[in-house]
């Protein structure tokens, strides 16, 4: 499969813990996408013991005053086209861009958000080790805009629980810029990759030769 190159800076946000509250920024860090790849610990995966329950999403985002859970304030901060928010965080109108596959969507049910690594990848790459805290924030993390995404819900589903070695975007603009959000979420949460996975990042990142990783470590 050909790969499109481009560039792609992912901004940091403001940091907050799974409550909403806002935790002291940590240092920014970036490197073009190849070297970011590096940074990149490989081990061993194993699901072991893995339920998606120990995850608990979606918590009561940000804000936890405005009604409205993470999957909707996710779904206002990346619309395209705003939606007017009504009572109990209703959404109606609307419109989303789905880059996985170049999709133009309406209406807000119509899209999934997407962990960008996978909740079981997750698990598999270090998580399994965290306090329920922690997975918690990881599953509602906002505090990078690489960690949650608004896609087509068949794309999403088409993706699952699998790594860049196995699933990619159909979308070949999409490329440079998930190896880059995917890379950039597993240097937040110092996950671990394994070989397979590595290598197609690697062969991703010398078609993507402009692409800028740029990441936060996570509270």
């Amino acid at each position: 499969m050909p790969f499109v190159v481009g560039s792609l800076t992912l901004a940091p946000l403001l940091l907050t813990g799974p409550a909403g509250a806002a935790a002291s920024p940590a240092r920014a860090e970036s490197a073009r996408l190849g070297v970011a790849v590096g940074l990149l610990t490989v081990g061993t995966e194993s699901r072991t013991g893995y339920d998606r329950d120990l995850f608990r999403h979606w918590n009561s985002g940000l804000n936890p005053s405005d009604g409205c859970n993470t999957r909707n304030e996710v779904l206002i901060a990346e619309a395209v086209t705003a939606p007017t928010v009504g009572a109990r965080c209703a959404l109606s109108g609307g419109a989303w861009w789905s880059y996985y596959d170049e999709q133009r969507v309406t209406p807000a049910s119509a899209l999934d958000i997407d962990h960008m690594v996978p909740l079981a990848e997750a698990w598999d790459s270090g998580a399994h080790s965290w306090t329920p805290a922690r997975r918690q924030a990881y599953a509602n993390d906002q505090g990078q805009a690489s960690s949650l995404v608004a896609v087509t819900a068949r794309s999403n589903r088409a993706k699952s629980d699998q790594d860049p070695a196995q699933w990619l975007p159909p979308a070949e603009s999409a490329l440079c810029r998930y190896a880059a959000e995917w890379t950039a979420t597993k240097l937040r949460w110092g996950l671990t990759l394994d070989e397979a996975e590595q290598d197609q990042l690697l062969v991703i990142a010398a078609g993507c030769t402009t692409t800028t990783v740029s990441w936060e470590p996570a509270p």
